[in-house]
């Protein structure tokens, strides 16, 4: 069967969102927008970069996520959330993850899908790849700016407020730094 981009691209944008937050998070909803308003683009998953408290297991699976947030953070809302899974004798580890903006591009031809990847690469976004060349034509654009570590283990707090305090700044250092590619990217579309 021949893949039909346009026909791809009008079926796609239609469809009901599957993702577990049920939309496009805001800081990066106006670049998928002018993105998508491009004929030979559209966009197939986003994130403008999060801050999670996750189980640190090999399957997704209901019940992974413990925390999650598209916005700046702070220590007591970490606080709370770590309270919580003493609370209700979480077991396992848990890891602390901010993770950076992505976005999966689907693109007409060669062309298009080189001319995105290679703005985004050379404008931060540096863990960018190209995954298909082959129907789809699918992009990866992604930043770099993450933390990643154990923060909880069966009913211990791994960490100590001194330490979160620092993870809490950068992480909302790395999030903005997301949100400004994001807003450079957007300006170059």
């Amino acid at each position: 069967m021949v893949f039909n981009f346009d026909n791809s691209k009008k079926v796609f944008l239609k469809k009901k969102d599957k993702s577990s937050i049920k939309g496009i998070d805001e800081p990066i909803s106006r670049l998928c927008e002018e993105i998508n308003k491009k004929k030979e683009y559209f966009t197939t998953s986003s994130c403008s970069g999060r801050v999670v408290l996750i189980k640190d297991d090999v399957k997704k699976k209901p019940g992974l996520f413990l925390f999650r947030t598209h916005d700046e953070i702070n220590l007591k809302e970490i606080k709370q959330a770590l309270d919580e899974l003493i609370k209700d004798k979480v077991k396992g580890v848990v890891l602390f993850k901010q993770e950076p903006c992505l976005i999966v591009v689907s693109c007409k031809d060669k062309d298009s899908q080189w001319k995105l990847f290679s703005k985004a690469r050379n404008n931060g976004w540096k863990k960018s790849g190209i995954l298909s060349v082959d129907k789809k034509m699918l992009v990866e654009l992604m930043s770099t700016e993450n933390i990643s570590f154990p923060i909880y283990e069966n009913g211990k707090v791994l960490v100590d407020d001194d330490f979160l305090k620092i993870v809490v700044e950068k992480a909302n250092e790395n999030l903005r730094k997301g949100w400004e590619k994001i807003e450079r990217l957007k300006g170059m579309i």
